[in-house]
């Protein structure tokens, strides 16, 4: 399970009788928890109480910046929500402000903190909310429910990291995605993306040729590496892993870089997303393997997330031809 109990309580300091705290532990490194927080593209999986769905207008996730959206009960009523991010410090902190309603009812204001720490490989969340008064933080519980709602929403972000980490998550808007079943164990898949000679047997679109700088292959190593065009020009590029979960599961932010691995724009498109999260999943089925990628947009702005989607069927092109690099490379060694 990704998540453990709830626990929810008031906090002994002078704010305590018109504050809201609930905090919870979950089985997933602090990056990725991090960005399943912070990136529209995943927030959308999770965000709310059970049976509710939210549709984000605009989230520019910067001190200043505005967060706007709209959330549905499975009633069919709205709740429109404005917040503007006070602080945000990466991967530790984030405070903001929140104005949020029922449509045609009952409005509240109150400032949020939310916290990540890391506890021995798992993160524990705490979330924190002060209201103006004492009875403004008792209005907000009996006309929202919102000591269950901030448990049941932090309860479908634990189901929603379950889900990444196992690689079942449905594909949500502006989140890219591609299968592909090889015809080969998955140790020997796995170890096809752990070795830098390997990876430079296959990694890349065809028509490209690899060279592997510098393989580290560790939560918090960098992969860097270069790949060489039919005119001779090099494009650089680089993951950092977040999560290795051998034989099942890599997770990693990727970028476009300069030689010295610095993050760099796209070499055709400075709207393209500065960086990139990959989730890659390994999968059995009998004696083959299923390999799934979904990447988003990380930290991006709306611009670079809907230039990302708009290149999806070039990413797919790009991925097969790269797929079937690795496919004859499994079969010839």
């Amino acid at each position: 399970m990704a998540a453990a109990k709830n626990i929810v309580s008031s906090p002994t300091t002078d704010t305590s009788d018109r504050e809201i705290l609930i905090t919870r532990v979950f089985d997933a490194p602090r990056e990725m928890v991090w960005a399943a927080v912070t990136d529209p593209n995943q927030v959308v999986h999770w965000w709310g109480p059970n049976g509710f769905s939210t549709t984000i207008h605009k989230m520019d996730f910067r001190p200043g910046g505005e967060w706007i959206h709209t959330m549905r009960g499975p009633d069919g009523v709205e709740y429109p929500n404005h917040t503007v991010f006070i602080e945000i410090v990466k991967p530790e902190r984030i405070v903001y402000s929140l104005g949020g309603s029922k449509k045609d009812g009952p409005s509240a204001r109150f400032e949020s903190t939310w916290t990540f720490e890391e506890e021995h490989g798992k993160t524990r969340v705490t979330m924190r909310g002060v209201f103006p008064t004492a009875q403004q933080r008792d209005d907000v519980v009996k006309n929202f429910n919102a000591l269950e709602g901030g448990k049941q929403t932090l309860g479908r972000l634990g189901d929603y990291l379950d889900k990444a980490r196992s690689g079942k998550l449905e594909t949500a808007p502006g989140e890219f995605s591609i299968s592909r079943l090889f015809d080969a164990p998955r140790d020997k898949v796995w170890r096809a993306f752990t070795d830098a000679e390997r990876m430079q047997e296959w990694w890349g679109p065809k028509g490209l040729t690899a060279r592997v700088v510098k393989l580290d292959f560790r939560p918090g190593g960098t992969f860097l590496y270069a790949l060489q065009l039919p005119d001779g020009q090099e494009w650089w590029g680089r993951w950092i892993y977040h999560e290795i979960k051998e034989p099942e599961l890599l997770v990693s932010l990727s970028s476009f870089t300069d030689a010295e691995g610095n993050p760099v724009r796209h070499p055709l498109n400075p709207n393209w997303p500065l960086e990139m999260l990959h989730t890659a999943t390994f999968s059995e089925e009998g004696a083959k393997t299923r390999i799934t990628v979904r990447a988003t947009a990380y930290n991006a702005t709306e611009i670079e997330r809907n230039v990302f989607a708009e290149a999806f069927k070039s990413m797919e092109q790009g991925f097969t031809g790269t797929w079937d690099k690795l496919d004859e490379y499994l079969a010839r060694t």
